[in-house]
């Protein structure tokens, strides 16, 4: 009976505790909104604001693991540099440990009430942020009764000298105590988890403050993994921003060891309290490891790039000829809009060839590229709205305003197509994933028919970049074959149905497939319309 209390009272106090911090985190995270996103983007290209950034969005969301696995996609997707996401990182250290710090209120007492507040508020409040201030405060009263059960159930172990003197060990063996929380965190893939359970055993007198800071250093190698896990299958960037984490956290730790001594009596200086010492370590630890790196961050970053060489297919999801100072002069704006549209479309097209690539020579890694692909195209499609829209607030002529409407829906045809392209992508996954068998016939027949529809997008891009009605004409008279080879293609599969010759599952994907090549020419149709309109409308100007 003793052993189930035990047991039950440690892992359900451990449950409510780990999901009092996921609630916690998930609180203030959408209180902020997507904020914290943005910030993160935009913030961080000076070191110090970088890692303050770092820092403080940790602090939010209660994890420097889901701060550094953002930070690895933002990397993964061209989105930062290496540079950034290591201010980032550094700043994500200390942000974590505010976690421990409220854990030293010891505010047990009072986890009923939060827990009633927090209720009340998510559930009666309609206005966001006090509705997720109040999950927040639910996620503080979950902690500490978590956190209440799991030491009242290990108590009386406190006193058994045996379990004492394995304890005791960590202030011997600070190496050992390193490894067991080290181990812990990254079974439970959080820093906060381990060094709460540190700070409530160490209450019940499980162990000292030398038993404990090891332990807590362990604690910021372990949460190491998620960054780790998450860098698997990434960019080059992406693996080299994961091991500077680690790296990070590994130096510190070699370091600190060596002063131990000095470092015990530093804490004990810091406050009377057991729990808060600890925190305060935890804290300690992690500013001072940020600071000793700060002045090296150029050199480290080099260092970590020399350690993974390589580069990577960085896909630039930045506008580059959207100039704010050319909204002063309409024609110059609208060109750069242009310029920027037709790269967009030639991120579009290189999908489809991706897809078609991935889709005919079962190729997996030519899939990899379309998701930043497709991240770029939605990315400029808003640039170049915002921008067009801003020209419209200008003073520009009655010309130039009569033709932002049709780029506006160029832009949207384009974003489609990026669109489609992935649903081709999907196809082709399912396609190699699933080893469908495809016909000789059936292959040579989408190879057609993505062959007129590449053949239309370098036409669209063609008639929009050199102004060639022409080229859109062109791109017209293709559609027709489009049309025309979709319905014969749909003709041919169900031949081949009937004759036995092609497979249920393989004729959905076949089908699925020229479904999204049409819709495809479809808007790439729409932009050679537009290009003609736009066309017609110079050439009936007074003098064209």
């Amino acid at each position: 009976m003793v052993v189930r209390d035990l047991v039950f009272g440690l892992m359900g106090g451990l449950g409510l505790f780990i999901y009092g911090i996921h609630l916690m985190g998930e609180g203030l995270q959408n209180a902020a909104g997507d904020r914290l996103r943005r910030c993160l983007k935009v913030l961080t290209k000076n070191t110090l604001v970088g890692t303050t950034v770092g820092a403080f969005i940790t602090a939010l969301i209660q994890s420097s693991s889901a701060t550094t696995v953002m930070v690895i996609g933002f990397v993964n997707a061209g989105l930062m540099a290496l540079r950034q996401a290591i201010c980032i990182i550094l700043g994500a250290h200390i942000g974590t440990t505010i976690t421990a710090q409220i854990i030293a209120f010891k505010l047990t007492e009072y986890a009923l009430p939060a827990i009633a507040i927090g209720a009340c508020l998510y559930l009666f409040v309609n206005k966001r942020f006090w509705r997720y201030f109040g999950l927040f405060v639910l996620g503080i009263g979950v902690l500490f009764l978590g956190l209440n059960i799991m030491t009242s159930g290990i108590k009386p172990l406190a006193g058994d000298p045996m379990i004492k003197e394995i304890f005791v060990n960590f202030s011997k063996n600070p190496v050992l105590g390193v490894l067991t929380g080290a181990m812990l965190t990254a079974l439970f893939q959080s820093s906060s988890v381990t060094t709460g359970m540190v700070i409530g055993f160490a209450c019940i007198g499980l162990f000292d403050l030398k038993g404990a800071i090891p332990l807590v250093f362990g604690c910021n190698i372990g949460t190491c993994i998620t960054a780790l896990l998450a860098s698997i299958g990434a960019t080059i960037s992406a693996k080299r921003a994961a091991f500077a984490h680690i790296l990070i956290q590994i130096i510190g730790t070699i370091v600190f060891l060596p002063t131990l001594p000095f470092y015990y009596k530093l804490i004990a200086y810091t406050s009377n309290d057991l729990a808060r010492q600890i925190a305060n370590a935890h804290t300690i630890f992690n500013i001072l490891t940020t600071l000793l790196f700060l002045p090296f961050v150029g050199i480290f970053t080099q260092f970590v790039i020399k350690m993974f060489p390589g580069k990577d297919v960085i896909i630039d999801t930045r506008p580059k000829f959207l100039e704010k100072h050319l909204l002063n002069t309409s024609h110059a704006a609208l060109d750069a809009s242009i310029k920027e549209i037709v790269r967009m479309l030639e991120l579009a097209q290189s999908m489809v060839v991706d897809a078609m690539k991935g889709f005919v020579k079962q190729d997996q890694r030519a899939l990899e590229l379309i998701p930043k692909k497709e991240v770029a195209v939605d990315n400029l499609q808003e640039a170049i709205t915002g921008y067009l829209m801003e020209l419209m607030q200008r003073e520009i002529s009655p010309e130039i305003a009569s033709k932002i409407p049709s780029l506006l829906h160029t832009v949207n045809d384009i974003e489609r197509v990026g669109d489609h392209s992935e649903n081709l992508m999907e196809l082709a996954e399912r396609k190699i994933t699933s080893s469908f068998p495809f016909s000789e016939a059936a292959m040579k027949e989408l190879q057609e028919m993505f062959s007129l529809v590449d053949r239309m997008s370098e036409g669209v891009r063609t008639a929009l970049d050199s102004n060639s009605i022409n080229d859109a004409k062109v791109v017209l008279d293709l559609e027709k074959q489009v049309d025309k080879l979709t319905q014969q293609l749909r003709e041919n599969h169900i031949n081949r149905l009937s004759s036995g010759n092609c497979k249920v599952l393989s004729g959905i994907i076949f089908l699925d497939t020229i479904s999204n090549f049409e819709k495809i020419a479809d808007h790439l149709t729409n932009v050679a319309q537009a290009v003609i309109g736009k066309l017609q409308w110079q050439n009936e100007l007074p003098g064209a």
